[in-house]
């Protein structure tokens, strides 16, 4: 006999939902354990602390933690304002970094800083160092340098340090404002130097506004400034009569238009003179020559004579003619002092 043959499993009937089932086959699904989780989760660790100890390192490094420095103690009479990790300068570059503040026996503040030693040669035995302290912002620890070709500064130097306190003024400034508004208020007073003045400067602007305005302020009273007006109305009548003696003179002298004018018939005079001087002189050559035939020649003493007679009466007519022409001469030129013209 044929064993029996179990029946297949019937299949599930289909949930009319559907969904209630599928979620909890889900939520079995991931509440299965994961496989070497506790390795993963100290791989995770050891990868953040890592992470985390190389950031530390790399800021170290970027800070300059692990380049080689050189102390340099400045030594100053009050450490206010300075901290511990603040920068010392160069030219505005940081250099150095404040390491330690102490307190030294005599008293002082010790500031110990660490320069870099690639920075260092910018320090010189004759640089100086100052501490800044500003009215607005922190203070400032600088370092100067003048001489580069000085001998370099060792290290572990001690240096003073020189303080310029921007605050320490302002007691002093408040004192001098105090001081120049006492004064403003002296020299507003009513009974001061400055109201006088302006009361004299208002004085002096009436005067000025007044008759006889800035001549009467020099001058002092009105009768002075009158006697100066005076005086330049007739000194400018004056002027005027002598411009119009000089157009009157000009006008006789040169004409007017070219016209009745003096010089060009005195020049004309002059020479009608010249040639009536020519011709005596020309007259008086012959004379001397008729002398010298008179004096060579005694037998012809008639002829001789007869040419005196008639050179003579040549020579008188001529210096007739000449004294017209000078008596015509005088008659034209009013001006001469002396109105004889003496002929040679």
């Amino acid at each position: 006999m044929n064993p029996s043959v179990p029946p297949p499993p019937s299949a599930a009937p289909p949930d009319p939902a559907g969904t209630p089932i599928a979620a909890d086959a889900a939520h079995v699904e991931s509440l299965r354990p994961v496989a070497y989780l506790e390795l993963k989760a100290a791989m995770l660790l050891l990868f953040t602390l890592a992470l985390i100890v190389g950031s530390g390192l790399y800021l170290l490094y970027a800070r300059g933690a692990f380049e080689p420095t050189q102390t340099l103690v400045l030594t100053a009479d009050d450490s206010e304002g300075v901290v511990v990790g603040m920068d010392m300068t160069f030219s505005g570059f940081p250099i150095g970094r404040v390491r330690r503040i102490e307190l030294a026996e005599t008293g002082n503040a010790r500031i110990v800083v660490d320069v870099a030693q690639k920075d260092a040669h910018w320090l010189r035995e004759s640089s100086v160092f100052t501490l800044v302290r500003g009215v607005v912002g922190g203070t400032n620890i600088r370092a100067y340098s003048g001489i580069l070709t000085d001998p370099p500064l060792p290290a572990g130097a001690v240096r003073p340090v020189l303080r310029g306190d921007a605050t320490a003024e302002i007691p002093q400034l408040m004192a001098s404002a105090r001081e120049l508004l006492g004064n403003l208020n002296a020299l507003t007073a009513q009974d001061a130097a400055l109201g006088s003045s302006l009361t004299n400067v208002q004085a002096l602007t009436q005067r000025l506004n007044g008759p006889g305005g800035a001549l009467g302020v020099l001058m002092g009273n009105e009768a002075d400034a009158r006697k100066i007006i005076t005086t330049l109305e007739r000194t400018n009548t004056l002027l005027a009569r002598l411009d119009g003696l000089a157009k009157q003179a000009d006008r006789q002298v040169f004409g007017e238009n070219g016209k009745d004018a003096l010089v060009p018939d005195l020049r004309a005079s002059v020479g009608q003179l010249n040639a009536l001087l020519a011709e005596t002189r020309n007259s008086l050559k012959k004379v001397d020559a008729v002398l010298v035939e008179a004096q060579a020649i005694g037998a012809n003493t008639r002829e001789a004579t007869t040419d005196l007679g008639a050179l003579r009466a040549d020579v008188e007519s001529n210096l007739r003619k000449v004294e017209s022409l000078v008596n015509e001469i005088q008659r034209k030129w009013p001006f001469a002092r002396d109105t004889e013209i003496r002929l040679p």
